[in-house]
């Protein structure tokens, strides 16, 4: 098909789908201080400041394309401050059992504080991604990881659970929020155009491993020295990062004199914005409502947080309690699922730069339910659960590389971003209804079957949702 200025557009491959349309944008003048990264372009006479919305920074054809240590380092940082936030966010379900010997702290008190920070992960997000386009990735960046490391540190001298609620359950949400998917999102929009969903697999893998990965180091810490000492740990490596980001990370593809990867020599990228962050995301959100298919995508990553981050990142160390296997151990299983989830999500985004989205979330839903289903009925030996988290582990966040190519086809790559956050935002609000409800259920029942049948359940649902997306009335406008 053709888009508005008369060239032919990409086919999407996707029945019910119509490819983003590219929009012309009015061309615009900008100070000659604005144009100081974009080489060998001549000022213009009679220039004025102008109020910038969604700047076009057109690039010359003889800027440099091939870079490639620029992209890994992009890239490599962006991998390594989501596998961080990730691993902070995974933290209170390694604190949960040391907290409840060494403070009395009940598990339904621990499990709120956990939920009220994932559900803040998610609300953070979509308003994250608008604020990187006002103010820039690093900034961002280095801002959330000063909070994430602050707040921890502040946490070493808790002795309520009001103080585990403000330090783990609300500051690190801010913080592990601006730190989160929408982080990667934003950076593969940017600085790619060609392998995208393989990128966002692979920085979408980091977010489950590093939750899954860590496990095992502050799960020994905290046997040996007590709470206090994964929580020093989280704090330093959280800090760690900050001075590698900024000196290190650069903000766009023209900063270091290049065009996205994949993109053409004149290839015209959107980079400023004047808006009020706020508004944009709120803006986009009731955008976003009157399309069908951001519920379904909606409802189908409330089932992914609700079976993955909420119930199994949370309370799978307390399950395995539950059947006599200690913590370290129990963590080494959620280490391992960490380590294939990085070999799958990856996968996932190879295959969803070939197959058809809808269909590879319908197999990982309906995998994970039936999965989940089974748990409680296991012997629970080593064995049975290395299979499990095996498994698991490959299907845990492959579910991310083809909601972002939905989104994208569905909202435009301007909009993505900020959509794909209150997806994600989705995910959260389930992943936070799952860790404090099996709780709830665990201490009035005095067992996690009923919630493991009513997640996996919840899962095949999900399956059938997904296969369902732009079905029916097709999207045809783009919120651009």
């Amino acid at each position: 098909m053709r888009n508005r200025n008369g060239s032919r557009g990409r086919s999407t491959g996707f029945t019910g789908f119509k490819a983003e349309e590219t929009r012309p944008l009015r061309e615009t003048t900008f100070p000659n201080s604005q144009l100081d990264d974009v080489p060998d372009r001549p000022p213009r006479s009679g220039q004025r400041n102008l109020p910038v919305s969604h700047m076009k920074l057109a690039i010359p054809r003889n800027m440099r394309t091939q870079r490639p240590h620029v992209f890994v380092l992009v890239v490599g940082l962006t991998f390594l401050s989501l596998l961080v936030s990730a691993g902070v966010r995974a933290t209170p379900g390694v604190l949960m059992m040391p907290l409840q010997d060494a403070l009395g702290w009940s598990r339904s008190s621990i499990s709120l504080s956990a939920a009220v920070g994932i559900f803040l992960y998610g609300l953070v997000g979509p308003f994250s991604a608008a604020l990187m386009q006002k103010f820039g990735i690093r900034r961002m960046l280095i801002g959330a990881l000063l909070l994430i490391g602050l707040s921890t540190l502040m946490s070493l001298g808790m002795t309520q659970p009001w103080q585990f609620f403000l330090t783990w359950g609300v500051l690190t949400g801010f913080g592990t929020g601006a730190v989160a998917m929408v982080l990667g999102a934003t950076v593969v929009n940017r600085w790619f155009v060609a392998r995208r969903g393989t990128i966002m697999g692979l920085l979408a893998a980091s977010t489950a491993t590093g939750s899954l990965l860590f496990l095992p180091g502050l799960a020994a810490l905290a046997h040996h020295f007590g709470w206090q000492a994964p929580v020093m740990a989280v704090a330093a490596t959280t800090l760690i990062l900050v001075p590698l980001v900024a000196l290190f990370l650069p903000e766009h593809p023209a900063d270091r004199g290049l065009v996205p990867h994949g993109a053409e020599p004149d290839h015209e990228s959107l980079r400023y914005t004047d808006q009020n962050p706020l508004r944009t995301a709120i803006t986009a959100l009731l955008a976003a409502t009157r399309k069908r298919d951001f519920w379904f995508l909606f409802a189908t990553f409330f089932v992914c947080g609700f079976t993955t981050n909420g119930l199994i990142g949370t309370h799978f160390i307390a399950i395995c309690a539950d059947h006599g296997i200690g913590e370290v151990p129990a963590a080494g299983y959620l280490a391992m699922m960490g380590m294939f989830d990085l070999v799958g999500t990856t996968l996932s985004g190879w295959l969803t730069d070939r197959l058809d989205a809808r269909w590879l979330l319908f197999s990982y839903y309906g995998l994970r339910g039936l999965s989940l289903i089974a748990l409680p009925f296991i012997d629970f030996s080593p064995e049975s659960l290395m299979i499990f988290g095996i498994f698991y582990g490959l299907d845990w966040i492959a579910t991310v590389p083809p909601t972002l190519r939905l989104s994208n086809m569905a909202f435009g790559e301007r909009s993505a971003p900020i959509v794909f956050g209150w997806i994600v935002f989705g995910h959260q609000i389930g992943a936070a209804c799952a860790a404090s409800l099996a709780g709830i259920l665990r201490q009035a029942q005095g067992s996690y079957q009923d919630m493991l049948v009513l997640a996996g359940t919840a899962g095949v649902v999900a399956a059938f949702l997904a296969a369902s997306i732009g079905k029916g009335r097709a999207l045809q406008k783009t919120m651009n």
